[in-house]
């Protein structure tokens, strides 16, 4: 068939337009007018020189190049056929074993901390389907606006200090309460984000929160709580709408305690901290004043908008400047009561176990970033003591370092004054009232412990802090669990007569006196015994939850622990 086209003769529209016509003799001009792309006559084309015609394309193979023949292409197959690297004899284990996957059993008498923590620490796959527990739309519920709810939420937990193994279990527990499985929350120190993936062909949806500000208001931190709670709950039916009302509701609500209540809650703590170390009645009412002029300095700094930093350093100098005037004046009294007392309504208890507590629960980024805000503010606490010692020191005041060997043993005084430190300490901290007395009970235990092992037993001040810290978290573990709350309101405040105030006050008068050795032993001390504090009140929050499940809850009411490098 080819040959045959190949024989028939070629048509004149089949010629080229740029190909020499063909000229008759004696045709007039305009008939053997040619175009201007055409060979002029009587030029030769030069023999072996391709035409335009035959030109060929720039991507043809030149001639004499051989081409590799190319191997024939597998045949397609289906995606579930066996891999040929697969072998029957060294398989891999099987994705779902021969005894099945393990139920969990998450049964409702189980505080939602540990059902939300228990599903966070298992794989994506092995999580039980979520069950709509609250009312949503009948073509299913709105994702953005529960993301939303969520993130708010998370925005006020991680705003109020709690940890961010707490607050993703929250915003996980929020997720779940209206059906969305696949859901994957993540915490930082100043971001929260959520990812929310519909189906496996489907996109994810990922919506994300920044915070902004940081406010200590423990009320609020147990409404938001409750609000979990009882979203979480079967029985009680929330739609979406009644529960943005509620979280308006939290948000609007004014603190508890006015201004004048927190000024005379830093002056009595500060007072208390003091017969702690040794003060009697005139250094009570010392520490009290110097707390409440830096109380009222630093709200002074806060409104002109000047950093916490800052703050800290001007509410640092009242008591230290005091207790200086006190000794320039000769009276006989312990000027470093009376700076210690000062010190006890600043150290920053709250961010320094917050921050522990997320790196021993693996969140290292937002536990990094807690303890570098604790350390900043220790630094300008350092900064305005440092500056009124120099003061002192310049215009001849006499301080002792080695006063911190004489501290009377007085158990009764010193319980007393432990209890009143840590209902002060409540009070600053804005809790509700409900709370208080078993905070107060709390802080009491926790230096009874801490006396009866120390003083009494002469053992390590860091070992008696870390087992009265340990009780503390203990205890404040349990009473959250029994109320279904946030553990933070009932184990802060306890902490307050641990806090190492006596410790960083001598360590900063060594180095105002150019004995630098002896000052950074003693704030090394310091640092060791706010260690021991954190570690210890994780403990036994841990232990709580190790041990003490609640009647029906079952073996799967306890959390996993996760599995972190081995050091391979």
């Amino acid at each position: 068939m080819r040959d045959t086209e190949d024989r028939k003769p070629r048509s004149d529209e089949a010629r080229s337009r740029f190909a020499a016509p063909t000229t008759v003799a004696g045709d007039s001009a305009d008939s053997s007018t040619t175009s201007e792309f055409a060979v002029p006559e009587g030029l030769t084309v030069p023999t072996g020189v391709a035409t335009e015609s035959d030109t060929t394309s720039e991507f043809a193979v030149p001639k004499g190049l051989g081409v590799p023949q190319t191997l024939p292409a597998e045949p397609e197959g289906s995606a579930f056929n066996t891999p040929r690297t697969y072998s029957a004899k060294d398989a891999p284990a099987a994705f779902t074993p021969a005894t099945g996957i393990p139920v969990v059993s998450l049964t409702k008498n189980a505080p939602w901390q540990d059902r939300m923590r228990t599903m966070l620490r298992m794989p994506v796959a092995e999580r039980p389907a979520p069950e709509i527990l609250q009312k949503v739309e009948e073509e299913g519920p709105a994702v953005p606006r529960v993301l939303d709810l969520t993130l708010r939420i998370g925005e006020l937990l991680l705003a109020g200090g709690e940890g961010a193994e707490d607050v993703e279990a929250a915003m996980f527990a929020v997720c779940r309460s209206y059906g969305l499985d696949r859901c994957e929350p993540n915490v930082t120190f100043t971001l929260l984000s959520i990812s929310y993936q519909p189906s496996l062909v489907e996109d994810p949806v990922t919506a994300s929160r920044t915070v902004r500000r940081r406010g200590t208001d423990y009320t609020r931190l147990a409404a938001v709580f409750r609000l979990v709670d009882d979203l979480s709950d079967a029985d009680t039916a929330i739609s979406l709408e009644e529960a943005y009302r509620r979280l308006a509701e939290i948000r609007r609500n004014r603190h508890p305690y006015p201004g004048w209540v927190l000024t005379t809650a830093s002056g009595l703590l500060a007072g208390a901290a003091s017969v702690l170390v040794g003060g009697d009645f005139l250094v009570f009412v010392a520490a009290a004043l110097g707390a409440m002029l830096g109380d009222r300095l630093a709200w002074l700094c806060a409104g002109r908008g000047l950093p916490e930093f800052y703050q800290f350093t001007v509410a640092a100098m009242p008591p230290a400047a005091i207790g200086i005037a006190l000794t320039l004046a000769h009276v006989d009294v312990k000027a470093a009561a009376v700076v210690t007392g000062g010190l006890f309504a600043l150290l920053p208890g709250r961010a320094l176990v917050a921050g522990v507590q997320d790196g021993l629960t693996g969140f290292y980024i937002t536990a990094s970033a807690r303890l570098l805000e604790v350390m900043y503010f220790f630094v300008g606490i350092v900064v305005g003591v440092l500056i009124m010692l120099y003061v002192g020191v310049q215009l001849g005041a006499h301080l002792n370092p080695d006063a911190a060997l004489g501290i009377d043993k007085r158990p009764l005084w010193q319980i007393g004054a432990s209890m009143l430190l840590s209902l002060t300490f409540a009070v600053l901290l804005q809790q509700e009232r409900s709370t208080v007395l078993a905070v107060t009970l709390n802080g009491g235990v926790a230096w009874s412990v801490y006396g009866a092992m120390h003083y009494t037993g002469d053992l390590s001040p860091v070992a008696s802090t870390a087992v009265a810290a340990g009780l503390v978290g203990l205890f404040g573990q349990m009473l959250s669990r029994y109320r279904f709350a946030s553990a933070l309101p009932y184990t802060t405040a306890a902490i307050g007569p641990l806090l190492p105030g006596s410790a960083t006050y001598f360590g900063l008068l060594s180095i105002a006196q150019n004995q630098v050795d002896e000052g950074l032993v003693s704030l090394s001390k310091a640092a060791a015994l706010a260690m021991a504090i954190a570690i210890g009140v994780n403990l036994g929050s841990e232990i709580s939850r190790l041990f003490l499940r609640l009647p029906g809850a079952g073996s799967a009411a306890g959390r996993r622990a996760a599995k972190r490098t081995r050091g391979f």
